[in-house]
């Protein structure tokens, strides 16, 4: 859900091979610079049983938005004297709840001493990250806010402009991501389940629509996801989701429009 760095850059090809050994061989790996958007859980207490506890009921929501997703423990929220964060419990949690722990931000020197104890990476505070997650739910509604996921890859497109906005005149196949930085992503054609949309801005799929769908990423509460077919596993906007199981029956199939009205997620028909 590494967290984004610069645009794709290729280093010149290296060879496993030990210098002038072997050097008529093809190059066995490369050295790349790449982007990606992990989810980021951001510790409010020390209590890792409380923490439990209120995450566990999200994950079972949406059991599919977090099995196996590499996830940024962001500690810049806990006090700064005496805040000891108990690392193995909250590791064994993450894992047992299906995610990938891989690094922290934000932490004092000798939390980030402990997180090095565990393996996990120790990641700037400048490094851009995803929204954090997990999110409380709005009060009496199944609305809550997500956990804007995971790996990004820009997919073949028919334009790009220079917003950043993308063009795919192409069905976007189950576990593709595709992610539009800084603008709209268009999708002429179908997207299949297991795939992933992601913008900055609107999303507008001209076809029947799986897969998990996430428009303003970076929190622009203005966003909206526009379909004709809605058949999404997950739509979020600026971090508020439904998953399918609470998308109403009589909206599934037909086109619609996914926009927030006062921090609330709605899901209406277009004509």
């Amino acid at each position: 859900m590494a967290v984004p760095t610069s645009p794709d850059t290729t280093a010149a090809p290296t060879s496993a091979a030990e210098p002038g050994v072997g050097s008529d061989l093809s190059p066995a790996f490369e050295l790349k610079a790449s982007s990606f958007t992990l989810p980021v859980i951001r510790l409010l207490a020390l209590d890792m049983d409380a923490v439990e506890a209120q995450l566990a009921p999200k994950v079972e929501q949406a059991p599919g938005f977090f099995r196996n997703t590499p996830v940024v423990i962001e500690l810049s929220a806990l006090p700064r004297e005496d805040g000891s964060v108990a690392f193995p419990q909250l590791v064994g949690m993450l894992r047992g709840l299906g995610m990938i722990p891989v690094g922290v931000r934000g932490g004092t020197a000798r939390q980030n001493e402990a997180a090095r104890a565990m393996e996990l990476a120790i990641l700037g505070d400048s490094t851009r990250v995803a929204r954090q997650a997990p999110p409380e739910p709005a009060p009496a509604r199944r609305d809550a806010e997500a956990s804007s996921a995971a790996a990004e890859t820009h997919a073949p497109a028919a334009g790009a402009g220079s917003s950043g906005s993308l063009l795919v005149d192409r069905p976007v196949r189950s576990g593709q991501r595709l992610y539009a930085a800084g603008g709209d992503l268009t999708v002429v054609g179908p997207v299949s389940s297991g795939a992933e949309l992601m913008a900055d801005g609107n999303i507008h799929v001209y076809g029947p629509l799986r897969g998990r769908v996430i428009a303003g990423l970076q929190g622009n509460l203005g966003a909206r996801i526009f379909c004709r077919d809605l058949q999404a596993e997950l739509v979020s906007v600026a971090g508020h989701y439904r998953v399918s199981e609470n998308i109403p029956a009589d909206l599934k199939g037909r086109s619609v429009q996914v926009f927030l009205d006062h921090q609330v997620l709605r899901i209406e028909p277009i004509g």
